[in-house]
């Protein structure tokens, strides 16, 4: 099955870095990086208002614990959100290049 994760990071050079790693890495086939969102989130108790970066990345669920993984071994947040979604439709031959670019388990060939 194909996903579509959704993950937020302290800025754009840190969105960049990660996912730099998982397209190198073939844990994500593409990642597509929105510079500059506003959160609002609870925290220890406290409402916060803050800057951050996301990034879509399309991936695999064979594969996502793995991409999990690697994303908080980078990551400079505590606990990242880091969650995805399945990708119930899609252009056949999209899918297919996700399937044919995502490998499970960090090759670089």
């Amino acid at each position: 099955m194909y996903l579509m994760a959704y993950v937020t990071t302290a800025d754009a050079d840190e969105a960049r870095r990660i996912a730099k790693v998982l397209v190198e890495e073939r844990l994500a086939a593409c990642v597509n990086i929105i510079e500059r969102i506003e959160s609002v989130y609870r925290w220890e108790g406290e409402v916060h208002f803050s800057g951050e970066a996301a990034f879509l990345a399309k991936t695999t669920e064979k594969c996502f614990d793995a991409f999990t993984a690697r994303i908080r071994e980078l990551h400079s947040y505590e606990l990242p959100c880091i969650v995805a979604v399945p990708l119930a439709r899609g252009e056949a031959g999209f899918l297919s290049w996700i399937g044919e670019n995502v490998r499970f388990g960090r090759k670089t060939d």
